[in-house]
């Protein structure tokens, strides 16, 4: 069975840690009426605050509960959410998925990198992050935006949703192996220990990650924190590709979606 860690009262937290019940539909979770039509991705190109341009894909939805950046990990692209978007589409939710100036081809290419000539590592695609932020705080029109990590970029949007920017407009942070990817190994608990909104992190079945992820969550002063640990797990948001994770892939959204209904039902 799926194991649930609280990091905080139990009594704050009452209702909020229960296992997810088992259904053969994740989804059913999610959305209880009818589910929502999947609508054609469209492409998208942003400017980031130092001026490269980013390329993204954007999955709408009809009266989106809320709008999720979806980060990659890296030596990847925002391909990595071909298969992941349209699950949150049908569950109605909005999601843009870009390509950081760090990625690679492990899903497709990444448009961004190919036509960035500068040198940077990983803190180095948080303005990346920063233009889909602002991009999603008008397109929202007031809906929810959720930010969604994967792996270095699950650290990143610790970092942007403690800043000025995403004051009023960031409901929720969704964070898939977190860990202290930069030169600064407490950067990250840093900023998390600003955030009081909710927060769900989860890894690979690995102690080092899982560790890692506990480490980041405990800093934060969030009433809703939660640390799924899966049966099988893999690196990143891979681990809800069933191609990846065949052994886990449905237990692991079960948990990404009894989490998104608390935080946008």
């Amino acid at each position: 069975m799926r194991r649930f860690v609280p990091l905080i009262p139990l009594a704050i937290l009452a209702g909020c840690h229960k296992p997810a019940p088992k259904v053969d539909n994740a989804q059913a979770l999610i959305n209880e009426s009818a589910p929502v039509e999947e609508q054609a991705p469209q492409p998208v190109t942003l400017t980031a605050p130092d001026g490269v341009t980013v390329y993204g894909t954007y999955y709408p939805a009809t009266n989106a509960r809320a709008v999720i950046l979806l980060f990659h990990q890296a030596g990847s692209s925002k391909d990595e959410y071909t298969t992941i978007a349209p699950q949150l589409q049908r569950a109605g939710f909005a999601g843009l998925a870009i390509d950081q100036r760090v990625g690679g081809s492990l899903y497709g290419t990444n448009q961004t990198m190919a036509a960035y000539k500068g040198k940077t590592d990983y803190l180095g695609a948080l303005p990346d992050l920063e233009a889909a932020l602002a991009w999603a705080k008008d397109k929202a029109q007031g809906r929810p935006i959720l930010l969604w990590g994967s792996s270095y970029s699950a650290s990143l949007v610790f970092l942007v949703a403690a800043s000025k920017s995403a004051e009023g407009s960031v409901k929720g942070v969704l964070a898939f192996s977190p860990g202290e990817y930069f030169d600064d190994k407490t950067m990250v608990e840093k900023a998390a220990a600003k955030l009081t909104l909710p927060v769900f992190v989860t890894s690979a079945n690995t102690l080092q990650e899982e560790q890692e992820a506990k480490a980041i969550l405990s800093a934060t002063k969030s009433t809703d924190r939660q640390q799924f640990i899966p049966k099988a797990g893999v690196h990143g948001s891979s681990t809800l590709i069933a191609a990846k994770n065949p052994g886990g892939a449905d237990d692991n959204w079960q948990a990404v979606f009894a989490f998104l209904k608390r935080v946008a039902p």
